[in-house]
């Protein structure tokens, strides 16, 4: 097919367009930013949400935090987790219901998208952890939700025949551009920015690919890079695109990270995988 240039507002309408996070998770978060909240605040806007009142008291009390005594409320339990990981918790629940489908514009079965952002989410904690406690936490939800661009492009790639000569031997990033005239890295940046996201976690989507083009935030593009590439090596949400995986070497040598040490990334990663799965009620083996 001869290349083609689709505006984001296209790209989303073919898509449906992204819905907005729930209300009950936007005020969370919303708090969670603000110097002036306080927990109590944050507690009692999770408390209005059942199912958001039943995930952070089932996170509480697992054995991830090996609390000495059971906790009951969310009084409690928010008191417990801190608002680094209920920022964690309450993204993760969020994007759960957008990412556990088939995306078959990039030949993923259910469950599979997700799996790999949760995946590429606690990866991107391990390998940006030893920069900083700020960094790990804002890594893991950038990993969480570099790929929600799929999301929207992907309608458009089930209309378009990929098994051709002229979609092999390049990244599929820049097949999305030459073809498309955007990427899914830069449209989920734009998707974040709809979401009010901090412009670290924007940078961080679109470069996930390419971290050397983030200004302002490279290591943070860095760490996104390799527990992404890390995922694909896995083949935890490999798809059609996976197998053209560009790996760029200065990102691994940025974060500290080769072929020697990568082994110890890949074990961590699956366990943290299957326990987030299993805390957020997706209990899907990997």
């Amino acid at each position: 097919m001869s290349p083609m240039t689709l505006s984001v507002g296209e790209l989303l309408r073919k898509a449906g367009d992204l819905p907005p996070l729930p209300q009950v998770a936007q005020k969370a978060l919303t708090l969670i930013r603000d110097p002036d909240s306080n927990m109590g605040d944050l507690a009692q806007v999770l408390s209005l949400d059942q199912a958001m009142t039943s995930l952070v008291l089932r996170w509480a009390n697992s054995a991830y935090y090996g609390l000495p005594s059971p906790v009951s409320t969310v009084q409690q339990a928010v008191m417990y987790l801190g608002q680094n990981t209920l920022q964690s918790l309450v993204l993760t629940a969020s994007v759960a219901s957008y990412m556990d489908r088939s995306v078959p514009g990039y030949g993923l079965d259910r469950g599979e998208l997700w799996k790999h952002s949760v995946g590429v989410a606690a990866g991107a904690r391990l390998v940006a952890s030893k920069f900083g406690k700020e960094i790990g936490e804002a890594a893991y939800h950038a990993g969480l939700l570099c790929d929600i661009g799929k999301l929207a492009f992907e309608v458009v790639l089930r209309e378009t025949d990929t098994t051709g000569p002229e979609w092999k031997d390049v990244s599929f990033a820049e097949l999305e551009k030459t073809h498309f005239g955007i990427d899914h890295a830069a449209l989920g940046a734009i998707m974040a920015s709809k979401w009010k996201l901090p412009e670290s976690l924007q940078e961080a989507i679109a470069c996930h690919h390419q971290p050397a083009l983030a200004k302002d935030h490279i290591l943070l593009a860095s760490s996104v890079h390799v527990a992404d590439a890390a995922m694909m090596m896995l083949g935890i949400g490999l798809g059609k695109d996976g197998l053209q995986y560009e790996i760029d070497s200065a990102a691994f040598n940025r974060c500290g990270f080769n072929e020697t040490n990568l082994g110890e990334l890949f074990t961590k990663v699956s366990a943290l995988l299957k326990e987030v799965e299993s805390l957020v009620g997706l209990t899907r083996s990997i």
